[in-house]
């Protein structure tokens, strides 16, 4: 057997036990935890925070995955968005009127949009009455529906969703995005309480904290699909290559930016070295405060990344 043929075997061979290794991530997730401290928290808080589901399902009716988030005994659930795929001839609510139906059984659940929930809103054309459905929904399980609006939990937390124009999710090239436009559709941050934000997005974190966020909580990366040790996420939905922000936990003057790695897949139907994620915070009360460079009360954040070593 000459060389040639001795390659392209030894390729196929590793092409067909990468595509089992995908295949084996992408049925199972693992939960991890981030505590994170500050003075405006006034008691602890347990929030689960899901992205980028993408109508999977771990077991039927999602069942694996509910036992998990029952077993963590959350205050609320936030979604970070595309729970479903809305793609031509791929658009439907099932799996997320499940999903939904089995959260609120636990927890209050907290909704703010991806890019596929704004594309079933602003393309009506191709898909009839889906957003009006998925309004329904939210409104038949009392989820509450963050739009470009907030809403004040107790006395100390204010949680926004942000709705992202289609031109920040351009391939390759997106707009840049600054504190403004979320001024504009959501107001001023809240100083008083801790302010968190629900924006699908990672790729704008200065703005985000500019603004006045004190967590933000974005996926849409799909943690790089295929992460290398060292390196990362390799590529994004938007065709960008080795971004510093597929997954993980970041910082910038005081606003700490958790980015899940989703729980789904849809085009690319691929994860490698990088399993579906439930992101688990802890909020805890602290007394250590710094100012930023601005003016404004932020509050050091401090987190660690353990994990419960759980997978279903």
């Amino acid at each position: 057997m000459n060389a040639g043929i001795w390659l392209a075997s030894a390729l196929a061979i590793c092409a067909s036990g990468g595509l089992a290794r995908s295949q084996y991530e992408r049925g199972r997730f693992v939960v991890e935890k981030n505590k994170i401290q500050s003075p405006q928290v006034k008691r602890p808080r347990t929030l689960v925070f899901l992205t980028d589901l993408h109508d999977k399902e771990f077991g039927e009716g999602n069942n694996r995955l509910l036992s998990a988030i029952r077993r963590i005994h959350p205050d609320m659930v936030l979604i970070g968005g595309d729970t479903m795929i809305v793609k031509e001839g791929m658009a439907k609510l099932d799996v997320t009127k499940r999903l939904l139906a089995g959260l609120v059984s636990i927890c209050p659940v907290y909704y703010g949009n991806g890019n596929h929930e704004q594309r079933m809103w602003q393309k009506k054309s191709l898909y009839g009455n889906m957003y009006q459905d998925f309004r329904k929904l939210l409104q038949k399980f009392a989820v509450t529906y963050l739009s470009d609006s907030f809403v004040d939990v107790d006395e100390d937390i204010r949680i926004s969703g942000l709705n992202i124009h289609q031109s920040f999710y351009k391939d390759l090239f997106p707009a840049k995005m600054s504190p403004e436009y979320i001024q504009a559709h959501l107001g001023a941050a809240n100083t008083k309480r801790y302010q968190i934000l629900l924006a699908h997005s990672p790729l704008f974190l200065n703005a985000y904290a500019e603004w006045g966020a004190d967590l933000v909580l974005s996926g849409h990366f799909h943690g790089g699909t295929v992460r290398i040790p060292g390196l990362g996420g390799v590529m994004t939905p938007q065709y960008q290559f080795f971004m510093p922000y597929c997954a993980g936990v970041f910082e910038r003057e005081g606003c700490c930016m958790i980015v899940g790695r989703g729980l789904g897949t849809h085009s690319i139907n691929i994860r490698f070295c990088n399993k579906p994620q439930v992101v688990v915070v802890e909020l805890q009360p602290a007394f250590a405060a710094v100012r930023s460079e601005h003016g404004r009360q932020k509050f050091r954040t401090e987190w660690d990344g353990k994990k419960d070593g759980s997978e279903d």
